[in-house]
């Protein structure tokens, strides 16, 4: 179960990890998008955040999956519930990085869809200060990304859950 910050390389990196593991591969967000017929931007826009967030809790906690990587959005962190659930599944890894690599990576973030709870969050800096201490809460492995292309990331990742996959 994959966390961490938007830009952090959550579906891309999972994509390559399941493929690598021979593991099926589920992008949360797109679930979302999916069973609610909206981007993610318009379902935030619609339902508000606090709105989004249930939404998002209420898929989360329905998914049922073994074998799998599963990349979650990066607020699934404010849900409780969905990450108790998600911890059933397999172990969550948090996809730690730096603040400057976030800058690099989201130029412009304000259209990817990016739930913010405290409305009058802004900006980068302010998200990533709200969210690093939840990351921190539910990671069981903490595996850090800045500066590694997306093999090498996923080859870390693998070698941090050696012998926390039950197969």
């Amino acid at each position: 179960i994959l966390i961490g910050m938007p830009g952090a390389g959550k579906s891309t990196l999972g994509v390559v990890l399941a493929k690598m593991m021979n593991y099926d591969f589920i992008d949360a967000d797109l679930l979302i998008q999916q069973q609610n017929d909206k981007t993610l931007q318009r379902l935030i826009d619609s339902l508000g955040p606090d709105g989004f967030i249930e939404v998002e809790n209420q898929v989360l906690s329905n998914i049922r999956c073994e074998r799998t990587v599963l990349s979650t959005g990066g607020s699934a962190v404010y849900s409780d519930e969905a990450m108790a659930h998600l911890a059933t599944l397999g172990p969550i890894v948090y996809l730690e990085t730096s603040l400057d690599e976030l800058k690099v990576r989201l130029a412009d973030f304000s259209d990817r869809g990016v739930v913010m709870r405290d409305t009058s969050i802004a900006s980068l800096e302010a998200l990533y200060d709200e969210r690093l201490p939840l990351y921190e809460r539910y990671a069981e492995v903490t595996v850090n990304v800045d500066g590694l292309a997306i093999t090498e990331a996923a080859r870390k990742v693998v070698a941090a859950l050696e012998g926390k996959l039950t197969d």
